[in-house]
């Protein structure tokens, strides 16, 4: 009976600033490629305003845009926080 009992463990679930629950878990178990600016901000535990100002700034890892769209790379947003965020410009 307690192995009917399915629990959030498997999945990777974290709530954004916005109050909306994140997702991390897509398509056939792999990680998305381009990241939300309310992942990144989920990721970094601050505000989407921040994320965007940071791209605004150029502190950031260049974003990719489509139409008005805006997505990071999660491997070039992954290296940006392991090497402790420098000015990306």
């Amino acid at each position: 009976m307690l192995n009917s009992v399915s629990s959030n463990a498997d999945r990777s679930v974290s709530e954004g600033k916005s109050g909306r629950a994140i997702d991390k878990a897509t398509i056939a178990g792999q990680p998305a490629v381009l990241l939300t600016v309310d992942d990144v901000a989920a990721m970094l535990s601050c505000s989407t305003r921040h994320v965007r100002r940071l791209i605004d700034s150029g502190n950031c890892p260049a974003p990719v845009r489509i139409g008005s769209l805006v997505r990071l790379p999660r491997v070039a947003v992954e290296q940006w926080i392991a090497d402790l965020c420098p000015r990306c410009r």
